[in-house]
């Protein structure tokens, strides 16, 4: 009997992907954004990008690493059940760096041109890459 391969990552894992966001997360260059899912795929997680979600909304509030650069596969910015109180924070610092923010019509969200503002590199670039 084969097991089945289950989408929930160990505890060590869990551990290991969370650095790894973060440390990835640090290398987005201001003004660019890349997705959950991008991150997971260079951690070497590529189907845990709702884990890279969960390690970045558990920053806290005064955390260095820039989350802000992080957003879904289809550029918007991710609801957190706070009202829209972290998509409006996550829109004026993505602002304040340069990038364009779309209001969608409706209940859209706010998108990013992923396109103009993505940042995905095959790799994770080498010290003194960018």
């Amino acid at each position: 009997m084969h097991a089945v391969q289950s989408n929930t990552p160990r505890m060590g894992d869990i551990a290991d992907l969370t650095a790894k966001t973060y440390d990835i997360a640090r290398l987005i260059p201001p003004g660019r954004v890349t997705s959950y899912g991008h991150i997971a795929k260079l951690a070497g997680y590529p189907t845990y990008s709702r884990h890279v979600g969960n390690a970045l909304k558990m920053l806290p509030p005064n955390s260095e690493i820039p989350w802000q650069r992080v957003v879904n596969s289809k550029g918007i910015i991710s609801p957190r059940g706070d009202f829209g109180l972290g998509v409006a924070r996550q829109k004026e610092r993505l602002e304040d760096e340069g990038v364009e923010v779309e209001t969608l019509t409706g209940a859209g969200g706010e998108r990013v041109d992923l396109r103009r503002w993505g940042w995905f590199p095959e790799t994770l670039p080498q010290d003194g890459e960018e």
